[in-house]
């Protein structure tokens, strides 16, 4: 009771006195106490402790001064004694480390190693108990605080009885906070501390909670310090490695940090280099066992099951997980990045809705890169490949902006985009078994409408004098979106006259390749059949005859075009034929690559009647460029036959008629010089004798209909043109018939 009396007097009446000189007296005698005491101490140290705790805080630096030589003498004594009162000696210590005073910070260092020998050579720390004062003091904003805190983070790691991994997930953000302070020595110390964390989650990854720590990660991805961004990154990358599916439910927030920096450039290769292996990473841990059973639940059951998105918490602090839906990278993700306890224990779900939400941002954004526009196309192509099911439900949603990405300014991004637009005109998971039936006549939808025509709607294109040819398009491996994909890009080409200009061609020859040539020219000649826009309708023709006439995607449908011997290349001929007739000179090609040469001739008898202009002399000229072509090698040795192909070159003669004298009347002029025996051109008495039928000849196909189709639709073209030219305005649209 003594000495606690002679201790109390000390704190009280000097350490605590309102006289500087007595405070100092108070503070040296209570250190004698605690020398005098040696081990006893121990049992005094609270009341030994608390004064000199007190007096850190003393306006006088001197005093200061002689507090932090006081507690060294105190803690020497007890050594492993203090260790219960260590969260209060940290806190001052912390307060000692940003002292103005070079004495006071001196005298604290001598402090602060001795502590943290006795810490090192205890097994008694208590560890839970002080992460609370840990976490609060990490996001000190002192240059010197923080390197006090750096200090005895790289002290705990060293000690092996004391596992500060299962804390990480506490003072990670501060770590990534520290990590961006100005002092190169602070930040080269952090790094040093992120490495052997780094270096304990490699060694036991089974033990760390990854779960835990995504957000943070995913937040520190987006920051504007390359240092920061650049650890992060590859802390992400190994998280992804390491802890696989586990990171599956953050994957929107990864994407949301990863994507902006694939368009990075040489400046920040490094981090494009690490960000592009995480994308590549979270890519394959999606397969197909994330998809949707064959069977579908009910609709009903599906609403009541509940969201881990909406059900799990979010971490605090710093790493809150921001408002979903914008592309910001200064924002973190906050779409699916949520914290699970839970989630490396039990089955991984992947939730599409986030992802796509993601991607179809960034798809959006035009001030995103090109590499990250293909690497969201990339992501897209590759969860319609692995989840089809389930990604047919974004589909709606995502064809708008697909559709406008094929007016991207790069080659890649439009090949990529047609990729995935193909692949979801392709799957079979894309078929519906109601399509609906779209009300009212109208083929021209809107952009927000995608639907599929009934059979209903196809027998409209099929009238009785095709005598059962079908016109619409219809095989196993297109499904419903097929159609809609044909009708939403033809109107993106009509009201986007540059894009069908520029890259119109470009976009079909590859949706050839990656989609049946066949299906594709049935079905936009179906949609054109009905167009209103007459105008965008010849064009639109035109430039699908150049590229069946032109391009070496198209060559198995040229051969199948050329004989006509099988119901189903009649049928193709039909529809094409319907549609072709908005452009005279098109159909007349289109009759040359069939054979039909009869039909040719009869059809260049009616341009006659037609108003013949610049552009349509134009086309004629095109046309004869285009008989000399490799294409029409066939038809050029077929003059060789004059007896059984007397309409193919009466064909040509016609051409050659309605040119005025060019260089292509002078071309063709000179190519039927070349036909032998010319006096066999025409006589009735050798038609009649003619064993052979002429070419293109087809009893299945009523030629006589196709031609008053034609004249049906010239006169419709004409009469457009008149009244356009008499108003000197656009003529209201009309549905053909």
């Amino acid at each position: 009771m003594q000495i606690k009396h002679v201790i109390q007097t000390l704190s009280q009446e000097f350490a605590l006195s309102q006289h500087p000189h007595s405070r100092k007296g108070g503070l040296i005698g209570l250190a004698a106490c605690s020398i005098a005491l040696g081990k006893d101490s121990g049992l005094y140290l609270k009341e030994l402790i608390e004064p000199v705790l007190t007096c850190f805080n003393d306006a006088d630096s001197r005093l200061r001064y002689y507090a932090c030589e006081a507690l060294y003498n105190i803690v020497k004594v007890a050594r492993g004694a203090v260790l219960p009162h260590f969260n209060v000696l940290f806190d001052g210590l912390s307060k000692l480390a940003a002292d103005p005073d070079p004495n006071v910070k001196s005298g604290s260092e001598l402090l602060d190693r001795l502590l943290k020998d006795i810490v090192t050579e205890s097994n008694k720390f208590d560890l839970v108990g002080f992460i609370p004062l840990l976490r609060e003091r990490i996001y000190s904003n002192n240059q010197y605080a923080r390197q006090f805190i750096i200090s005895w983070i790289l002290v705990l790691v060293s000690v092996p009885d004391i596992n500060l991994l299962d804390y990480l997930p506490e003072i990670l953000d501060g770590l990534f906070q520290i990590l961006g302070d100005n002092g190169k020595e602070i930040r080269k110390m952090c790094e040093v501390v992120l490495g052997e964390f780094l270096k304990e989650i490699k060694k036991n990854p089974s033990s760390v909670k990854f779960a835990e720590m995504a957000n943070i990660l995913v937040i520190h991805c987006q920051t504007t310090d390359d240092l920061i961004q650049l650890t992060a990154m590859c802390w992400m990358r190994e998280f992804i490695q390491l802890a696989g599916r586990v990171m599956l439910p953050y994957s929107s927030g990864i994407l949301t940090a990863v994507l902006p920096c694939l368009a990075y450039d040489d400046r920040k290769k490094s981090i494009k280099e690490v960000a592009n292996v995480c994308n590549q990473s979270l890519m394959k841990l999606v397969t197909p066992e994330d998809d949707e059973p064959d069977e579908p639940k009910p609709v009903a059951q599906r609403q009541t099951e509940p969201n881990p998105e909406d059900s799990l918490p979010k971490q605090e602090g710093t790493a809150n997980g921001v408002p979903g839906g914008s592309c910001d990278s200064s924002f973190g993700s906050g779409i699916s990045v949520f914290t699970s306890a839970s989630t490396d224990r039990a089955p991984v779900t992947l939730h599409l809705d986030g992802i796509v939400q993601v991607l179809n941002c960034h798809l959006s954004d035009t001030a995103i890169g090109m590499m990250t526009r293909i690497a969201v196309l990339k992501w897209l192509y590759h969860l319609y490949i692995k989840t089809p099911r389930k990604m047919f439900r974004h589909t709606d949603s995502l064809f708008p902006i697909l559709l406008q990405t094929l007016s991207d300014e790069s080659d890649e991004v439009v090949l990529k985009d047609l990729e995935v637009l193909a692949e979801i005109a392709s799957s079979p998971a894309g078929q519906t078994d109601d399509p609906g039936t779209p009300d009212g006549p109208d083929f021209r939808v809107s952009h927000s409408e995608l639907r599929v025509p009934s059979s209903s709607r196809a027998n409209l294109l099929n009238p009785p004098s095709t005598k059962g040819l079908e016109c619409s398009p219809s095989t196993p491996t297109m499904n419903s979106y097929f159609y809609k994909f044909m009708i939403n890009l033809l109107q993106t080409f009509s009201s986007e006259r540059k894009l069908l200009e520029a890259r119109g061609p470009f976009i079909i020859r590859q949706l050839c390749l990656l989609l049946n040539a066949e299906n594709i020219f049935h079905s936009m000649a179906d949609i054109l059949l009905r167009e209103e826009d007459l105008k965008f309708a010849s064009t639109m023709v035109h430039t699908l005859n150049t590229i069946l006439l032109t391009s070496t995607e198209l060559f198995q449908l040229r051969n199948q075009l050329k004989d006509l011997k099988t119901l189903e290349s009649q049928n193709l001929f039909c529809c094409l034929y319907r549609s072709w007739c908005h452009n005279p000179v098109t159909t007349v090609s289109l009759c040359f690559l069939t054979q039909n040469y009869r039909h040719a001739y009869d059809l260049i008898q009616k341009f006659g009647d037609l108003e013949v202009t610049v552009d349509f002399l134009t086309e004629v000229d095109k046309l004869v460029q285009l008989i000399e072509c490799p294409i029409f090698t066939y038809l050029r040795l077929q003059l060789l036959d004059v007896k059984n192909n007397p309409y193919l070159i009466k064909a040509l003669y016609g051409l050659l008629m309605l040119l005025p004298q060019s260089s292509a009347f002078q071309l063709l002029s000179h190519r039927l010089q070349c036909v032998p025996n010319p006096e066999l051109l025409q006589t009735e008495d050798s038609l009649k004798a003619a064993p052979k039928s002429q070419k293109g000849d087809s009893p299945s196909i009523d030629y006589t209909e196709l031609l008053q189709h034609f004249e049906k639709v010239q006169k419709q073209h004409l009469e457009v043109r008149h009244q356009r030219s008499g108003r000197g305005d656009h003529l209201d649209r009309r549905v053909v018939l």
